[in-house]
């Protein structure tokens, strides 16, 4: 049973790095922030989830897996809040191109400072 967890935590460490390196890429070759911020949060997110699933399989300690579960509690709480204010600051500045959004829902809202 303990090689079949190592297997399988392995494989969770691989899959996540590659989830990484995905969002790696994925900040270099888009052409705007917000697809940059969707590239930094969405794959690096589930990458460092898998990453702490893995390790947890691996490493099998109470102490090692409370510590990688708050790790993996304080990412998922603290990354759409970033990435919601990276938006906001963007949009707000002028650093969003219009001609790659679909559909842009405060284009048509008056000036507002609290938006």
């Amino acid at each position: 049973m303990s090689d079949v967890l190592d297997l399988v935590g392995a494989v969770f460490l691989l899959l996540g790095a590659l989830l990484a390196l995905a969002a790696a890429i994925g900040l270099l070759r888009l052409p705007d922030v917000l697809s940059r911020m969707h590239a930094a949060t969405k794959p690096q997110t589930a990458g460092l989830v898998l990453v702490v699933i893995g390790a947890a399989l691996l490493l099998r300690t109470s102490v090692d897996t409370w510590m990688l579960v708050l790790v993996g509690a304080f990412q998922l709480i603290t990354a759409p809040v970033t990435a919601h204010l990276v938006g906001r600051l963007a949009y707000r500045s002028g650093g969003v191109r219009p001609d790659l959004l679909h559909r842009d829902d405060l284009a048509d809202r008056e000036e507002d400072p609290a938006r």
